[in-house]
């Protein structure tokens, strides 16, 4: 039983701790996994941790070489600066990057198995797997579906940035404003340096460590690379906007076609495995219906009332589980690859 479990590879996961890393060990504690799981530390103080995986105990390895070499694959789900660190000494496991830490380096591929057709495309020795982020990748299953339907002059997007995107301390920060705003107390402000409880922010206050801005331009070039992979279909306007939401993303989408669009047909056209479609007397999608739900929900479809070739769509996702399965899914196929 031993020599056929040493014969398991070993899937590496840091930051198991994070949002996102805990989304992504509830679908590798799954016994159809092909892999043992190591949790390892994404920051330093977190190594030794006893913690629970698949019902068993286990502690959480410090992130070094050692811990990082007996795992043919390692998931990167905690913050950029510990994938960065990590990399320096990763030359022996494949990296799966979910902080957007290495997006933009030569040996960086962006990855998002929801999108891609055919065989999973050929693992080159070197290559760091970065999957795309879950807004690109939610938007790329509606366009590309949208414009087979018919073509597409030009698309205008406004995107609702859930709290969540900045992790647990986002969720903190939200919870704590809204807590306080109803009894007249201070707001914390160390994330997004501006009131987010109660209202909708284009931008963050000037000394949040992290900016929106950042995020628009991360979502936009991944959604740039996803749609060049089917041709025809035109890159959107964006802008994102943070919501007083703790998770999921809504996206408002204003789309224009070359003749007048059928909602009924447009509807049958969009139905596929990774986009629901809530038609006709549905409830229209939201965060609350979509949270532990797979790919996107699209609805309240709607003819613009000015503009005879346009159509209004309202979608919403669960990002990080979005993020989880397609991560997920690239290391699957890649434990079985020659490293």
């Amino acid at each position: 039983m031993d020599k056929i479990q040493s014969r398991i590879p070993i899937v590496g996961l840091v930051g198991s701790g994070t949002l996102l890393g805990r989304e992504i060990r509830d679908l590798i504690a799954a016994p159809e996994f092909p892999a043992h799981v190591r949790l390892i530390a994404a920051e330093d103080a977190e190594a030794g941790t006893l913690t629970e995986q698949s019902g068993e105990p286990t502690v959480i390895h410090l992130l070094d070489s050692a811990g990082l070499s007996e795992s043919k694959v390692t998931l990167f789900a905690g913050s950029a600066a510990s994938t960065l660190k990590a990399l320096t000494f990763a030359s022996s496991t494949i990296p799966v990057d979910l902080t957007f830490a290495t997006a933009g380096l030569a040996n960086a591929r962006l990855r998002a198995p929801f999108l891609e057709q055919g065989p999973p495309p050929a693992h080159v020795v070197g290559t760091i797997h970065t999957v795309a982020h879950p807004a690109a990748i939610a938007l790329a299953l509606f366009l590309r579906r949208l414009a087979v339907y018919r073509p597409v002059v030009r698309t205008v997007i406004q995107a609702l940035v859930p709290a969540g995107e900045r992790g647990f301390p986002g969720l903190e920060e939200l919870q704590a404003q809204t807590t306080n705003l109803l009894v007249f107390k201070n707001l914390p402000r160390a994330v997004f340096d501006a009131q987010v409880s109660f209202n909708l922010l284009a931008a963050y206050g000037e000394e949040a460590p992290e900016s929106l801005a950042v995020t628009e331009t991360i979502i936009e070039s991944h959604l740039s690379t996803l749609l060049s992979m089917q041709p025809g279909v035109p890159m959107p306007s964006l802008r994102v906007v943070q919501a007083p939401v703790f998770h999921g993303y809504s996206f408002s989408v204003w789309a224009q076609f070359e003749a007048p669009p059928d909602v009924v047909e447009l509807e049958r056209a969009l139905a596929s495995d990774h986009i629901d479609v809530r038609g006709g007397t549905l409830e229209p999608p939201n965060i609350v219906a979509m949270a532990g739900e797979s790919g996107i929900s699209v609805g309240a479809i709607s003819l613009d009332r000015r503009e005879p070739n346009a159509c209004w769509f309202w979608i919403a996702a669960d990002n990080t589980l979005l993020a989880a399965q397609n991560a997920v899914a690239v290391a699957g196929q890649l434990i079985g690859v020659d490293q």
